[in-house]
């Protein structure tokens, strides 16, 4: 049988192949035009007889071809990319005829107007379609109807090879030296650029260098060849350009996914295609998010100045760069920050092994939710990649189908041909039919160094953070009490709030009654000493300013880009380049370099889901806070604060806006002072 047609239990990863995609994608999608021929046939619409059906179709060929996907993202090779773009037309073809379905628009608008017998999470759900069928262009006719589906595929065709020139780019480039070179540079870090280099057949002394994070971001804190550091920063922020390898260049991407934006939002009756992406968001308007960007800004630019003219005058008279560039902010800073805390990530992470820091993070997430998590035995699940862990999340009442909430699979370690980044995304969704309990599968990928030798995995603190964060997003999918597929998880859930499980679990990262409970030095078993950990609080708002102008900077050249007319009316090389340097006018204070091409590899905004959106984070980093300043007034770990967050924002989904969630967690509309007082950006009186 094709693994990708068996859903009677979790994915069979190691079974898919790409020669299965095409048939089983082909069959899927049949299924699917069936269902829809079905009930278009039914003489009375009611849930049971179009909504039920259509989502059992749909549901069977979005995990299938989620796996598909998921696997061209952690164990891409050219036989499944190839599998997965020839399939992606075809699979955005079927969506693209769901929402322009009239016949089935108008179905469900006469079950929503006969709502009786219906739940709230039903009743949520044909909201949330109805209105996605508008914005899939179901009201269009004759050729802006044909236009509007030829631009869906064309998108999703274009994004798909901005993230292929992306990730080839960066696993192309390669810098081969000698070991001599990397004065300064982590041991381990030092290893694995050797075994690369012995992998490749060169001589014994030469390391190999790539773009990966756990090799590039190292180089570029701890390497005191200022020449090694201005190599790999130009080659990392020219990748997928035309300062880059030609091979790669994701210009005419840019050019191409803008214009057909713009012309998907005039077609559905938009001014920009901002007020396209926000019409399904928690703000209301490009002008109401542009004014937030700024707001942030202005609070944050006085920290940012003061964050520079520190690291300057310290670059100058302890470490001799009289003229500080972009290639030495990542040195300069990590030396200061030694300097003025006495420690420096690499002494941090030697406490941070992957076991116990699996262990600390359960622990947060058993006390506060009330459940337990259980690894499954090596081998018992079918996984794609040989250091893919599989637990099992159990209700502590034993409460849910055999005492198991949900399933979640963990892939920490970067890798050749996986996508870089972490991300958290869902295999199956929590689903109730007809009596029966569907518990819901999560995705939880990370970019972390591997095990060197018999040591095991070692974490930076912001490797804990990541992990956290995407343990948020985990949360979301898995602690879902919703039963309505399509608004259980983060099904609906607005784009600017989808962010607010996930930072708010960042918050764990700082407090000593959980880090003192998941370090242990990997050489002496000593747990992390409470002075250090104290430095650590001491510098957890270390450059917060520059780092918050730095998201302002990305969050404005996203929504100018998106709400704006470019000069000429295409987002041309030179218009884009023109527009970032009015964004950096506005509200940078360090300036990168002008070869730098951040746009070009762009990944959140011009692969998809973050476009017109990419505010959403410092946005719902203000819901976090403030959401967990409740923790802090009753306890951080407190089940009572755990159960009410999870019953009124976790538990609900889609099923109720996120405004009406947070207020029903909080007791009132969110504030930004949680947020500033996190960041250090309280002026002292």
């Amino acid at each position: 049988m094709n693994p990708l047609l068996d859903f009677s239990a979790l994915p069979r990863f190691a079974d898919i192949k790409p020669e299965h995609v095409a048939p089983a994608i082909d069959q899927l999608i049949a299924d699917a035009r069936a269902a829809v021929a079905e009930v278009s046939a039914a003489e009375h619409a009611r849930w049971d007889n179009v909504v039920e059906p259509l989502q059992d179709a749909t549901e069977r060929l979005g995990r299938a071809w989620g796996a598909v996907a998921h696997l061209n993202a952690v164990i891409s090779s050219p036989e499944l990319r190839d599998a997965h773009n020839s399939a992606l037309p075809k699979v955005t073809e079927l969506f693209t005829e769901l929402g322009l379905n009239r016949g089935l628009f108008e179905r469900y608008q006469a079950i929503a107007a006969s709502p009786a017998g219906l739940s709230d999470e039903q009743q949520a759900l044909l909201a949330h379609e109805l209105r996605d069928f508008r914005l899939s262009g179901v009201e269009l006719q004759g050729a802006a109807r044909d236009r509007f589906a030829a631009i869906q595929q064309a998108q999703a065709e274009a994004q798909s090879k901005f993230e292929d020139n992306v990730l080839d780019a960066t696993n192309a480039w390669t810098l081969d030296v000698a070991t001599s070179e990397l004065v300064g540079v982590p041991t381990d870090v030092i290893a694995t650029a050797q075994q690369k280099a012995a992998d490749a057949g060169l001589a014994p002394g030469r390391a190999r260098l790539t773009l990966q994070a756990p090799c590039y971001l190292p180089v570029m804190q701890y390497a005191e060849s200022a020449a090694l550091r201005a190599a790999l920063y130009r080659a990392y922020a020219t990748r997928a350009s035309d300062e880059g390898d030609a091979r790669y260049d994701n210009g005419g991407h840019i050019e191409t996914i803008m214009a057909l934006r713009a012309e998907e939002a005039h077609l559905l009756g938009f001014d920009s295609y901002a007020e396209l992406s926000l019409a399904p968001k928690m703000a209301d308007s490009p002008g109401e998010v542009l004014n937030f960007i700024r707001d942030i800004a202005r609070r944050a630019r006085p920290f940012a100045e003061r964050d520079l003219a520190e690291l300057k005058e310290f670059a100058a008279s302890e470490l001799g760069i009289r003229e500080l560039t972009s290639p030495d902010v990542a040195y300069a800073s990590e030396k200061l920050r030694q300097q003025r805390y006495a420690f420096s990530d690499e002494d941090v992470r030697q406490y941070f092994p992957e076991d116990r820091v699996l262990a600390g993070l359960f622990r947060v997430i058993e006390t506060i939710y009330s459940v337990a998590i259980v690894e499954s035995p090596k081998g018992s699940v079918s996984t794609w990649h040989p250091t893919v862990r599989h637990f099992r999340v159990r209700a502590r009442d034993g409460a849910s189908q055999g005492g198991v909430v949900g399933e979640f699979f963990l892939d920490l370690y970067a890798r050749e041909h996986k996508r870089g980044g972490a991300w958290a995304d869902s295999a199956r969704d929590r689903r109730v039919r007809r009596g029966t309990l569907q518990t819901p599968v999560a995705y939880m990928t990370c970019n972390f160094p591997a095990p060197v030798g018999d040591k095991p995995a070692l974490f930076t603190h912001d490797d804990v953070i990541t992990l956290f964060h995407e343990f948020g997003h985990g949360l979301h999918l898995l602690l879902t009490e919703v039963g309505t597929l399509g608004v259980s998880g983060f099904g609906h859930v607005e784009w600017d709030a989808v962010e607010l499980p996930s930072q708010f679990m960042e918050n764990y990262c700082w407090e000593w009654d959980v880090l003192s409970h998941m370090t242990q030095h990997v050489d002496t078993g000593a747990p992390l000493p409470r002075a250090l950990f104290d430095k650590m609080i001491a510098a957890r708002n270390f450059q917060a300013g520059l780092g918050t102008l730095r998201q302002m900077e990305f969050a404005l050249f996203d929504m100018r880009l998106h709400s704006e007319s470019l000069p000429g009316g295409t987002a041309s090389r030179q218009a884009v380049l023109d527009l970032l340097d009015a964004v950096r006018d506005e509200v940078s204070v360090l300036r990168p370099p002008a070869y730098n091409r951040m746009p070009w590899s762009f990944t959140h905004v011009f692969g998809g889901g973050y476009a017109a959106g990419y505010y959403s984070y410092k946005w719902a980093e203000v819901l976090s806070a403030d959401a967990f300043s409740r923790f802090e007034e009753e306890g951080v770990l407190s089940p009572v604060a755990g159960a009410a967050f999870r019953k009124e924002v976790l538990g609900r989904g889609g099923s109720r806006d996120a405004m009406t969630n947070f207020v029903a967690f909080r007791g009132r509309r969110p504030s930004v002072d949680a947020l500033l007082r996190h960041n250090g950006m309280v002026t002292q009186s």
